[in-house]
């Protein structure tokens, strides 16, 4: 393509990078330049590995673009960036050219918010049959609990001995223990007491109790953005959400490693099938082993659970508050960096 044509493809709005014969970078524009945070000046004459990060399929498109000199569509692409940490999720189409010094088109579209539209549908209609599993567990837990209690207290008037009452006490206090997470944890009865909060308040205080639990080698940093508004939301709910994502990762880590506290503000977001001019990002960052593969597309289920001695309720209780904050909570995850990004709508 010669260099009079670039003038077209710097006005254009699709992402547009250019490979040389070598497969280095001859040419990316300006729409390039802002979707993946990328400096023209830094990149050319690079490898494209120099910049991005998770590029297989990107390159077995390259490939068969160069086999079949032809174009090649790949419609679902994941691609990440060094200079922003961040995934794309993409459509990719790339064109062979026989116009020195260029030898390959790439075209890039991100699908990152049909994806995200038909996610935020799908959890929606997962949180409601949530609801209805927990709340139905929930019925079927406390009435034998109630049974087993007072079996309990019948049997402890009948014992002679205060050293087998113990054993008695121990059944009675357990049956309240499990009967009170029934009530408390999975069937919360009260609505949310909405009021303007301070979103930096709610994670200090999240911040100040997982130190305390895991004081030895964790380290949680705060990388906030002071400026951003006062939020409308139920505070002791949010604690809640942040304290079961943070305590997760720590838990991961077996309270070694680092954790970032992430805040910062969105705009021009869809959550829950409603445009909002701004939002607050809050992102959980940990450096862990990552979520497990095999638990990464039911994460949020009720009762799945990484860990042998976990109940799965954490993230199931999140998300159902999460909702009805009218926000989004999801995630990425590979080994050596997990990242929550909770999103609440600014009213």
């Amino acid at each position: 393509m010669p260099l009079s044509n670039l003038p077209t493809l710097e006005h254009l709005t699709t992402a547009i990078i250019l490979l040389d014969e070598q497969s280095r970078v001859a040419y990316l524009n300006p729409a390039a330049e802002n979707l993946f945070g990328l400096s023209r000046t830094n990149l050319l004459g690079h490898p494209l590995q120099y910049a991005f990060t998770h590029t297989e399929q990107l390159f077995g498109t390259i490939q068969s673009a160069l086999a079949n000199h032809a174009s090649h569509i790949e419609h679902d692409l994941t691609l990440g960036t060094y200079a922003t940490g961040n995934k794309y999720h993409l459509s990719c189409t790339a064109t062979q050219l026989q116009l020195q010094p260029y030898a390959l088109m790439l075209e890039f579209h991100t699908i990152d918010r049909p994806l995200k539209m038909a996610r935020e549908e799908q959890m929606i209609d997962q949180t409601q049959a949530n609801r209805l599993l927990l709340r139905n567990l929930a019925h079927e837990i406390k009435n034998p609990l109630g049974g087993i209690r007072g079996a309990a207290q019948l049997l402890e008037h009948e014992l002679d001995k205060p050293a087998l009452r113990e054993y008695t006490q121990v059944v009675i206090q357990e049956a309240d223990r499990l009967r009170s997470l029934m009530e408390n944890l999975l069937t919360p009865q009260h609505e949310p007491h909405f009021g303007a909060l301070n979103i930096h308040e709610v994670l200090e205080r999240v911040r100040s109790v997982v130190l305390a639990e895991f004081p030895a080698s964790l380290q949680i940093q705060r990388d906030y953005d002071i400026s951003l508004p006062s939020l409308h939301g139920d505070k002791e709910q949010l604690i809640q959400v942040i304290l079961n994502i943070v305590r997760n990762a720590a838990q991961a880590m077996q309270g070694k490693g680092n954790i970032i506290l992430r805040t910062r503000i969105s705009r021009q977001v869809t959550l829950m099938k409603k445009r909002h001019r701004l939002a607050v990002m809050v992102q959980v960052i940990d450096n862990g082993p990552g979520v497990p593969v095999h638990l990464r597309d039911k994460i949020f289920y009720p009762l799945v659970s990484g860990r042998s001695d976990g109940h799965g309720l954490g993230l199931t209780l999140a998300q159902d508050f999460i909702s009805q904050h009218q926000g989004s909570i999801e995630f990425d995850s590979e080994p050596g960096r997990t990242c929550f990004s909770v999103m609440l709508p600014l009213k």
